[in-house]
Parts: structure tokens; sequence; C-alpha cells
């Protein structure tokens, strides 16, 4: 059985949600990615926070992303998985939900995502053609 903790890519770091959307981009240019799992001070998800939430969700309204927070930019329910969870179960969260990143947690810590570049290196082509027919046939999702 292959599960979410073997397809995750390893490393995800959460970002404050009292943090500032110009440190969330200083720190995903760090990390070369394209999406930060959002915390509370409890260390809990409460939300992600994508590069487009910054452009579209701050800079392009004319807001000024220093001061502007992770947690201000939250939206809906976090969406995640367990590490131990069957691929099946992770490709169902994310088609059911339209989202195309999904944090993985273990003993309620984050200790990885699931990118559609995971998903890719790890599913035959069929699988991926009915993952992005369904995670794109609809409107677009924001993560």
């Amino acid at each position: 059985m292959t599960t979410a903790g073997d397809i995750m890519h390893r490393g995800a770091q959460w970002i404050p949600a009292h943090e500032t959307l110009d440190r969330a981009a200083q720190l995903m240019r760090e990390l070369n990615v394209g999406a930060l799992p959002i915390s509370d001070e409890d260390e809990r998800l409460c939300g992600i926070l994508t590069d487009r939430d910054i452009v579209v969700g701050c800079v392009a309204m004319g807001h000024d992303p220093a001061k502007v927070t992770a947690g201000e930019m939250a939206q809906g329910t976090p969406r995640w998985i367990d590490a131990d969870a069957d691929l099946g179960d992770v490709l169902q969260e994310m088609q059911g939900h339209q989202i195309r990143r999904l944090p993985v947690i273990a003993d309620k810590r984050l200790v990885g995502m699931i990118s559609e570049a995971d998903l890719a290196r790890h599913l035959s082509e069929d699988q991926i053609a009915a993952w992005t027919g369904s995670v794109y046939a609809r409107s677009p999702a924001r993560h």
C-alpha cells in the first residue's frame, strides 16, 4: 500500500498566522515552493497560503504585503491528510475538494506536503489524467 507519507515531499514548513505576506514570499523563495501551510499559535493548521494568494489577494488589491498577515489570508476549512493514509484517500481528498497541494500530518505535526509534482511521480498516466480532469473540471481551486 502506498501512503501519503511515501509520496509527500518532506521539509514542509509552516508560516505562522501572525507573519506578514512579505515574509511569506521570502520564505517561499528560500524554500522554492509556491505554497505554505499557515499555523495558529498552537501549531495547528489554519489555512494554506499560495504565491497566487499574495499576488491576487494582496498586491493586486493595492494592499501592502508588509502589513497583511498570513492569517488574514486564510480562508475556509483547511484540508490535510494523515501520513498513513492510502494513496486512494489522498486522491479522493484532493479531487473532492479541488485542491492541488495537501499538507501531510503525523502525530499532529506537519511532516510534508503533497503537490501535483509528487502525484506525477507516483501515479500512472491514466490516474494523472483522471485526477487532473476532476481537479480542474469545475471552477479553479485556490490551492
